[in-house]
C-alpha cells in the first residue's frame, strides 16, 4: 500500500509572495467589476464601499476617490490590530480597487442589465473578490478590517458583522433613494454577505 500523504493542518498553510499577488489581484479585479455593474445600475451597497457609492451619487465625485478617502481612518486600526502585512496588503487592495473602478468603465459597457440579475452578479463577483483578498491575508479595507478583527477575537463570522452594519446603512439609504433602488441593492448585499458568511471560516481555511 502506498504511504498516505498527510494533509497540512490549516495553521500550516502559507502562501508564497507570487500566490499572494495573484490572489489579491484577482480579488481587486472581481470587486472592480462588481462595483462597475452596481454603479451602472445606480444601485448601492453596504460597508465602506456603500458609503463611498452613496457619497459619489450625492456629490458627483467618483467612487474611487471616496472609497480611498473613507478608508483612511481604518488604517491605524488595521496596523494596531491586524499587523503590518495585513495592513499593507489591504492598502494595496484599496488603492487597486479605487483605480480599477475608475479605469474599468473605459473597457466595458452595458446596453441592458436587469436590476435583479445585476444585483446578484454584483454580490457574487464582489463576494468572491473579497474571499480572495481574505484568503491571501488582505481585505478591501474599512469595515472588512473591523469584521475580520471581530471574527478572530470573538468567533463571530465576518459576513454577519458586515450584514449588521449594512442593515443600518440601508435604513439610512431608504430615506434618500427610491424603494426599488433600495430593494435591488439589498438583494445584492444579502448575496454578497451570505457568500462570505458561508465560505469564510477560520476553522476551514487559515492562510498567512
Amino acid at each position: 500500500m502506498p504511504a498516505r500523504v498527510p494533509i497540512p493542518r490549516p495553521e500550516t498553510i502559507q502562501h508564497s509572495p507570487l500566490e499572494d499577488v495573484q490572489g489579491l489581484l484577482t480579488g481587486v479585479f472581481l470587486c472592480s467589476f462588481g462595483i462597475t455593474v452596481l454603479t451602472h445600475l445606480g444601485l448601492i451597497t453596504g460597508q465602506t464601499a456603500g458609503l463611498a457609492v452613496i457619497l459619489s451619487y450625492l456629490t458627483g465625485l467618483s467612487f474611487g476617490w471616496w472609497f480611498f478617502i473613507v478608508n483612511l481612518p481604518f488604517w491605524w486600526l488595521a496596523w494596531r490590530q491586524m499587523g503590518r502585512s495585513f495592513t499593507l496588503k489591504s492598502l494595496a487592495c484599496v488603492t487597486g480597487l479605487s483605480l480599477g473602478t475608475a479605469l474599468m468603465p473605459a473597457g466595458i459597457s452595458f446596453s441592458h442589465v436587469n436590476p435583479a440579475l445585476g444585483a446578484v452578479l454584483f454580490g457574487l463577483t464582489t463576494g468572491l473578490g473579497l474571499l480572495a483578498a481574505f484568503r491571501h491575508g488582505g481585505s478591501m479595507g474599512g469595515l472588512g478590517v473591523f469584521a475580520l478583527m471581530v471574527q478572530d477575537r470573538f468567533e463571530i463570522r465576518a459576513g454577519y458583522v458586515q450584514l449588521a452594519f449594512d442593515g443600518v446603512l440601508f435604513a439610512i439609504a431608504a430615506l434618500l433613494f427610491a424603494g426599488a433602488v433600495v430593494a435591488y441593492s439589498l438583494l445584492g448585499a444579502v448575496v454578497l454577505n451570505g457568500l462570505i458568511a458561508f465560505n469564510h471560516r477560520r476553522d476551514w481555511y487559515v492562510a498567512r
